[in-house]
C-alpha cells in the first residue's frame, strides 16, 4: 500500500474515519511513542527541571505530544487536518492545538520556542496537492518561519520519509538556506523497516556547537559512519549521519555595466586626493546609481 502523502491530501486523506483508526491502533500508538521517544533525545534538552515550549508539527491526534507532556514538558500542536485535531481535544491532550497548514509558515513570535519536534509530515511539503502549491516555496516559508520563531541554540528533529534521494535532499537544501546547521541521523541504515531519517537541525549562529548525535545501528548501540573498520565507503542510502552547512545566500553587490563599481570609484577618488585636486568627502551613498525621477 503507497504510502499516505501519494494518496490525497493530508487534511482530505484524515478525513474523521482515518483519524479515529490511526488513533486506535495499538501498532502505529507504539511506533509515534518510539520516534518521539527518539527525537526528544535528539533535541538534547538541558536537564535543569525546567518545562520548556516545544512545537509538535503535525501533531496529529496527539500521540507524539503525549511523550512530551510526560517528560514534563509545555507545548503547541499544528496540524492541517480538522479531523486530527477534534479527536486530540476528545481525548484532552494537555498542548494547545493550532489548526494550520505549515507550508504557509508558522506565525510565532520570533525567539519564542525552545525546541521543535515533527513525526513523518515535513515530506508532505514536497507534494503539490493544489495548483497553487509550490513545494519550493512552502518548504522555504516553512523553514524560514521555523528558524524565526527558535530561540538561538534551540534544535529541531524532523523525522521523515522520502520518497528519494533527490526528495531528500531538497528538504535539507532549504533548511540549511534559512540559517540552520546541522545534518541528517539516519537510525538503522540497513533495514528497510526500521530505517528512520531525522532532520536534526540547530538554529543560530556558527559559534554554537552544531555537531550531530550517532545514529542507532544493531542491537540498538550507537554508531556513526566513522565506525567502518574497512574503510569502504557508505551508498548514499545507507549513511548514518550527513553534516551540512548553513547556505544562506548572500547579496550580491552591485556593479555598473562596464564593471566600474564602488571600489574603482574609491580607488579613483583616494588617487585624485594624492594629486591635490579638491575631491567630496566619502559617503554611504559614494557609488550609489541616482534615481532617473525625483
Amino acid at each position: 500500500m503507497p504510502r499516505p502523502e501519494f494518496q490525497a491530501p493530508p487534511d482530505v486523506f484524515y478525513n474523521e474515519s482515518e483519524a479515529r483508526k490511526y488513533t486506535t491502533s495499538s501498532r502505529i500508538f507504539e511506533i509515534q511513542s518510539r520516534i518521539s521517544e527518539r527525537a526528544l533525545e535528539l533535541l538534547a534538552l538541558p536537564n535543569d527541571g525546567v518545562p520548556k515550549l516545544l512545537l509538535d508539527i503535525g501533531c496529529g491526534s496527539g500521540l507524539s505530544g503525549e511523550t512530551l507532556t510526560e517528560h514534563g514538558h509545555h507545548w503547541i500542536g499544528y496540524d492541517i487536518s480538522k479531523s486530527m485535531l477534534d479527536v486530540a481535544l476528545e481525548r484532552e491532550t494537555e498542548g494547545d492545538l493550532l489548526l494550520a497548514d505549515m507550508g504557509q509558515g508558522l506565525g510565532l513570535r520570533p525567539g519564542v520556542i525552545d525546541g521543535a519536534i515533527s513525526i513523518s509530515a515535513v515530506q508532505w511539503l514536497c507534494n503539490a496537492d493544489k495548483s497553487s502549491h509550490d513545494p519550493r516555496l512552502r518548504l522555504k516559508a516553512f523553514f524560514g518561519s521555523l528558524y524565526r520563531c527558535l530561540a538561538r541554540g534551540a534544535r529541531a528533529v524532523l523525522q521523515f520519509y522520502a520518497d528519494n534521494v533527490k526528495q531528500s535532499e531538497m528538504i535539507v537544501t532549504f533548511a540549511m538556506r534559512a540559517g540552520f546547521a546541522g545534518g541528517v541521523v539516519v537510525d538503522w541504515p540497513h533495514s528497510s523497516k526500521a530505517k528512520k531519517s531525522y532532520l536534526v537541525l540547530t538554529c543560530g549562529p556558527p559559534s554554537i556547537n552544531t555537531s550531530l548525535p550517532k545514529a542507532k545501528g544493531e542491537n540498538g548501540e550507537m554508531c556513526s559512519d566513522d565506525d567502518n573498520d574497512d574503510g569502504s565507503s557508505d551508498e548514499d542510502g545507507d549513511r548514518t549521519v550527513g553534516i551540512y552547512e548553513r547556505n544562506r545566500s548572500k547579496k550580491r553587490q552591485k556593479t555598473k555595466k562596464n564593471g566600474k563599481g564602488k571600489d574603482w570609484l574609491l580607488k579613483k577618488k583616494e588617487q585624485m586626493r594624492r594629486k591635490g585636486h579638491d575631491v567630496p568627502a566619502d559617503t554611504k551613498y559614494t557609488g550609489r546609481k541616482r534615481k532617473t525621477y525625483f
